[in-house]
């Protein structure tokens, strides 16, 4: 099927243009502005914009094991209306993804479940080593180096000097330290104080296990990606990156702070904890001067009911897929970034970062996964307006002026109009990892 969407504003890798853009099947095949051709649909697009679909690079889905809080499907349909067509998600199932074998089932179920495109980690432990030299169809290897699920805590020197040193799989990893956690929860015992999260998982825990990894990285000169950065002092780390070192933001370390715990509680509770104001403007700096190159969410949700317990058997973790487009559409009504600049923090940097053949842009030749957007539309944020399983989100009542409104993957529309279309499953992404990742 060959789609023509003409009289968009685009955003191009070259930058923002008025042109026409021909899909046919699963590709875009032409960008043009005088495209005079026949198609099967012809979209008129005037007075919207065009972007690359979104690519978020750190989600937990919950499937296999934990689908009472969310699954594939509900998943999956978030992501398409929220724009974004390409997620990679994190081993911390049930059972947790440490061997080829749960990996493969992984991508076996997604294929019929999914309705945007898929990947999925491997999670490494302290002694699965041969499991992830072995591994090939997957972005990279996950490392919990603190706040682990199940066997995939890995904390001891040795062990991480292993992975880092006899694998070549891109590592990322979830930097906490666990020894100064443990020594904060002690202190802290006993505590009932939402606010005490933020002095448990405090900074010290969050730089010395990023200023670890990076050293591993350095070390080992291994490709490293920075999960979830908390903390204006991490960014420092990262500078001097060798040509290694990435690193993300997630939309709840942007916007919100410790002072939203007294309107918020335990749902921004969450694993690096939210910082402070100060923290907010240090990561959205780092972002504008590429120290941070990638925008993800993060997206864990819990339901309602367990994040409404009270403090510490409240779980961390929040939902985000389908509005942290809007999250950040809305900083460029707001003049604080451009549409150039989502499109390459929340498209082409994770594509480049993990090696994806053919995402994160608009381009000849590139897989025909799209968002169409209205940076007119203001929209209220409703728990009761969510697609995600766990119907609540910690945006509620929060206005945002800019809107995902149709959603193509692969050539396909799977949202328009306020609704997901379920005729179709994405694909699973294919990663080629002598690309050599984001600074290549």
């Amino acid at each position: 099927m060959k789609t023509l969407i003409k009289n968009a504003t685009v955003v191009l890798p070259s930058g923002i243009a008025e042109v026409s853009v021909l899909t046919d099947g699963t590709k875009i095949v032409d960008i043009d502005a005088a495209i005079q051709t026949e198609a099967d649909e012809v979209v008129d697009a005037t007075g919207l914009h065009l972007l690359p679909g979104i690519v978020d690079d750190q989600v937990h889905f919950r499937e296999p094991g934990l689908t009472h809080k969310e699954d594939l499907a509900h998943a999956s349909r978030a992501c398409a209306k929220g724009g974004v067509t390409t997620f990679l998600e994190m081993p911390n199932t049930k059972p947790n993804t440490i061997t080829v074998d749960a990996l493969h089932d992984k991508l076996e179920m997604a294929s019929t479940r999914s309705f945007v495109n898929y990947g999925f980690y491997i999670g490494a432990t302290p002694d699965n080593v041969e499991e992830l030299a072995a591994a090939q169809r997957t972005p990279g290897i996950k490392i919990f180096i603190g706040s682990s699920t199940g066997n995939l805590l890995v904390d001891e020197q040795a062990a991480l000097e292993r992975i880092f040193a006899e694998t070549t799989l891109p590592i990322t990893a979830h930097c906490e330290d666990e020894t100064t956690v443990r020594a904060n929860k002690e202190r802290f015992a006993g505590t009932t104080n939402i606010h005490d999260h933020s002095r448990i998982r405090d900074y010290e825990a969050a730089y010395i296990a990023t200023k670890r990894a990076v050293d591993l990285s350095h070390r080992h000169n291994h490709r490293f990606h920075v999960l979830h950065v908390s903390t204006g002092a991490e960014v420092e780390l990262f500078q001097d990156h060798r040509g290694l070192l990435t690193a993300e933001a997630c939309p709840h370390h942007l916007f919100f702070n410790v002072d939203d715990y007294d309107r918020l509680g335990s749902l921004i509770q969450m694993n690096p904890s939210i910082k402070a104001k100060e923290d907010n403007a240090q990561l959205w700096q780092a972002l504008l001067d590429n120290k941070i190159q990638v925008i993800a969410t993060d997206h864990a949700p819990h339901t309602l009911e367990e994040k409404q317990q009270p403090y510490p058997q409240s779980p961390s973790g929040l939902p985000a897929v389908e509005n942290s487009l809007a999250l950040i559409l809305n900083q460029v009504n707001q003049g604080n970034c451009t549409l150039e600049q989502v499109a390459g923090w929340m498209c082409d940097a994770p594509a480049r970062t993990w090696d994806m053949v053919d995402k994160g842009r608009i381009e000849v030749g590139y897989d025909a996964d799209l968002v169409l957007v209205d940076m007119t539309l203001k929209q209220t944020v409703h728990n009761e307006d969510q697609l995600t399983k766990s119907g609540w989100t910690p945006w509620h009542g929060e206005a945002l002026q800019g809107w995902a409104v149709r959603t193509w993957c692969m050539g396909h529309t799977v949202y328009r109009d306020g609704q997901v279309d379920e005729s179709c499953y994405g694909s699973e992404v294919q990663f080629d990892h002598t690309r050599g990742g984001y600074w290549a």
